[in-house]
């Protein structure tokens, strides 16, 4: 495992060519002498006077054997005139074979000399293990050749034979120095596990002096050599990733500790060349890219559509999330909402079975989860679980301790420092952010929100970027929802950077935070309500980037939801974007289940019949859309008849080919799309000028009474659940 590590490492690193990992089967008697030559030589040039700051016995060892390897292939390009067509067959068979062994050395050295200091002195004893390996695959290449059956001078048989007796006498090397300094990294995380922080002068002795990591930007290289091996190796490492985030956590905080915050990194990552800046940006586009992931259907609440935290069990055998079907209860509803069947208890089941699927399916995808059960079956759900399935993924007790000593470092500088170093605690802040809700706990809990606040107004572009995505990844853990709702001018603030944002990474983050926020039923009003909230989204939905506009797009769904912002959407021009971003692959789908949702209030109705495109944009959804797509632009068409009055009807009824996407969607559609599609026949059936409808649909609807297999219940219900959209992201985290 750890050979594979390494190696599979420096492929990705270096990409060296297929030869450096097949023996040169198709090269011809010369080239082979030349080739060997030529690689020792190098071996010799590059590795004899870069010494490594880890291994360097192991590696000096290593070059001396391969310099005595290159006085045997000169002497044996000179006496066989570069060709092997003279030498013995089992000679060069083992001169192939010296093509890996030179080739493997090659790696072992360049991984020595790239790796960081800290992910070298974690790997000691593997490496060390690695040169050992090489060593006794060089012993027996030196047993096997035929030397007795070669011509060679005398110096050159006497350095070969003294290279076969030390190789004989090689023994695995592991220096004890290097093995008293893993020893210490290991204490730090020991003394952090324990709750207690290294003194200062044990951190400065152990980094400074011991490792030359002097300043800010080694230190923070460090750090993101770590980060890598953790993300490429995908688990298969030693140690494993949780005690190397163990690791991370404390190298970060040292950093902070021992060299602060350095505001002069600031101006550099404010007047960066635009080619930075590009660079930057895609950087950010792909940490939202790695976000944009489906959440599966049977994750979702029905009522709320978003992934379920604690899933519980009604009366009926249906699976709710707890919060939204508590309230439904707590409005005097005493129905199941998806199936309409009268409940005969209140009491609430936890699904413990589909919480731990949703837990493993999060922790798969990195996408955060605050898997704790709410309410009175809290503590009995709790104590009764099973275990969680991914413990090795979950933050060491050391990782949690350095991270929450960095956070009120951090909160500090936010709160007192310059401009400049406001600026790089932001950033700092929001990387820490970026995972775990133990780390936005702290943040929010050290008091940055405030801070981050009178950061968003800021003139400086990056501060403020780096501001408000901050407060975006805080929001993302529940409980910092209420925090940041509940501070004054904290919503405002978010709301202004969205209006005008000086950058467009802010502008969308400040959208993502509005959607993050609005998961909290409570907030969809008040949010709606703030001043040019609503007209900010509709115009990025309108003329962002895709990702802005699906960002945009997703937080007005979210409003959509509550029943009581269909008037001020319509106000603020949502109804119009939402129409027009039905042609937009990205976020049709969204687009669509947001009118259905607006569609419910008659006003919603009357705005969307006055759209000329909106009826068009459903129509041709059904015909080339997504199957979710297809069943939110009918979900909508059937809305539109049974809010939008008997012209409405009449319209819809009016729109060609509609008669053959309906036939279509009842016996290929999803269960949901098959339902709606059916309701829509019987509306057409009921309206007043019902024969014409009946002439054009009498074949679906024997298939709705007599087709049994492909219609669901005959309640119309009319419930938000009924809307499927698929939820392109859970939050994105930046």
């Amino acid at each position: 495992m750890a050979t594979a590590a390494i190696f599979s490492s420096l492929r990705r690193r270096r990409s060296p060519s297929l030869e450096a990992f097949l023996a040169p089967v198709d090269l011809n008697e010369v080239a082979l002498l030349q080739t060997l030559a030529a690689v020792a030589a190098d071996l010799v040039t590059c590795f004899s006077g870069n010494s490594t700051f880890f291994q360097r016995r192991n590696s000096r060892s290593l070059i001396r054997k391969i310099e005595v390897f290159l006085v045997l292939l000169d002497y044996l390009k000179d006496a066989y005139g570069g060709s092997v067509s003279s030498l013995p067959p089992n000679a060069v068979v083992c001169l192939k074979e010296l093509y890996l062994v030179l080739y493997r050395s090659k790696i072992l050295l360049d991984y020595c000399v790239q790796s960081s200091k800290l992910w070298l002195l974690l790997q000691n004893q593997s490496i060390s293990g690695h040169f050992h390996d090489l060593d006794q695959e060089i012993l027996t290449l030196l047993d096997v050749f035929p030397f007795g059956d070669v011509i060679l001078s005398l110096d050159v048989r006497e350095q070969i034979e003294l290279l076969q007796r030390q190789a004989r006498r090689s023994k695995l090397h592991i220096d004890k120095n290097d093995e008293t300094l893993r020893f210490q990294f290991f204490s730090f995380l020991d003394e952090f596990e324990n709750g207690k922080i290294p003194p200062e002068s044990n951190l400065r002795f152990f980094f400074v002096e011991k490792l030359g990591i002097s300043d800010a930007q080694s230190c923070r290289a460090e750090i993101e050599y770590l980060e890598e091996q953790i993300v490429s190796h995908e688990g298969d490492v030693e140690p494993p990733a949780s005690v190397l985030n163990g690791f991370v956590a404390i190298v970060r905080y040292s950093r902070f500790l021992l060299f602060g915050i350095d505001d002069r990194e600031e101006p550099e990552f404010v007047h960066s060349t635009s080619s930075h800046k590009k660079q930057r940006r895609g950087l950010i586009s792909q940490e939202i890219a790695d976000t944009f992931v489906t959440i599966p259907k049977d994750f979702c609440c029905p009522i709320s559509l978003d992934l379920m935290h604690d899933p519980v069990i009604i009366s009926t055998g249906q699976t709710y999330d707890r919060s939204s079907i508590s309230r439904w209860m707590e409005e005097g509803h005493c129905n199941c909402p998806k199936t309409g069947q009268m409940l005969s208890n209140t009491r609430l089941v936890p699904n413990k079975a589909l919480r731990n699927l949703i837990n493993q399916w999060c922790l798969a995808h990195g996408i955060p989860h605050d898997d704790a059960p709410e309410g009175p079956d809290a503590a009995a759900s709790a104590s009764t679980s099973s275990p969680e399935p991914f413990a090795a993924a979950l933050p060491t007790k050391a990782a949690v301790e350095a991270n929450k000593a960095t956070s009120a470092f951090l909160v500090k500088h936010l709160a007192n420092g310059s401009q400049g170093e406001k600026t790089v605690a932001a950033r700092e802040i929001r990387l820490l952010a970026k995972t775990g809700k133990e780390n936005r706990g702290f943040i929010a809990e050290a008091g940055a929100i405030p801070h981050l606040r009178d950061l968003l107004s800021s003139q400086n572009p990056v501060a403020q970027e780096n501001s408000v995505t901050a407060m975006l990844n805080l929001s993302i853990y529940d409980k910092n929802k209420s925090r940041i709702m509940d501070e004054q001018r904290c919503l405002g603030s978010i709301v202004e950077v969205l209006r005008f944002g000086l950058t467009t990474e802010a502008r969308e983050n400040a959208a993502a935070t509005l959607f993050s926020l609005s998961a909290v039923h409570d907030y969809k009003k008040k949010i709606a309500d703030e001043d040019g909230a609503v007209e900010a989204l509709s115009q990025l939905l309108r003329d962002g980037t895709p990702r802005g506009k699906k960002d945009a797009v997703t937080a007005l769904f979210n409003l959509s939801t509550h029943s009581e912002n269909c008037g001020r959407m319509i106000e603020a021009g949502a109804v119009a974007a939402l129409v027009a971003a039905m042609g937009n692959d990205g976020v049709a789908e969204e687009a669509a289940g947001a009118l259905a949702l607006i569609l419910r209030q008659p006003a919603g109705a009357a705005a969307v019949v006055k759209e000329d495109a909106a009826l068009a944009g459903l129509i041709g959804m059904m015909r080339c859309g997504t199957p979710r797509g297809k069943e939110n632009a009918v979900a909508a068409l059937l809305e539109l008849c049974r809010c939008g009055g008997m012209a409405a009807t009449e319209k819809v009824l009016k729109a060609p080919a509609l008669a053959g996407l309906v036939h279509s969607l009842l016996f290929t559609g999803t269960k949901r799309a098959r339902r709606k599609a059916a309701s829509l026949a019987r509306v057409f059936q009921r309206c007043e000028n019902g024969n014409a409808a009946e002439v054009r649909l009498s074949g679906y609807s024997r298939t709705v009474y007599a087709g049994g297999a492909n219609v669901a219940p005959t309640r119309d219900s009319s419930f938000v659940g009924d809307v499927s959209v698929r939820m392109a992201i859970s939050v994105p985290v930046l």
